[in-house]
């Protein structure tokens, strides 16, 4: 049975930590920023730590490799 490809589309948007753990950018801020206030933009930086069943499942069907 071949290898299982990464799904292109989640490589871009999820990284692996060293633990194990799936660590995503905040959406929400490629445009439409004018109608927001600078505290929301600013709440929007950053990374986030998926939930455990949620980064269980990103693993196992989207990053297989990773």
């Amino acid at each position: 049975m071949p290898k299982l490809k990464t799904k292109s589309g989640a490589k871009k948007r999820f990284k692996i930590t060293g633990t194990g753990k799936v660590v995503y950018a905040q959406r929400g801020k490629r445009h439409g920023m004018i109608k927001r206030t600078n505290k929301q933009i600013r709440n929007l930086r950053g990374t986030n730590v998926m939930f455990k069943t949620d980064g269980d499942n990103v693993k196992k069907f989207f990053l297989p490799n990773g």
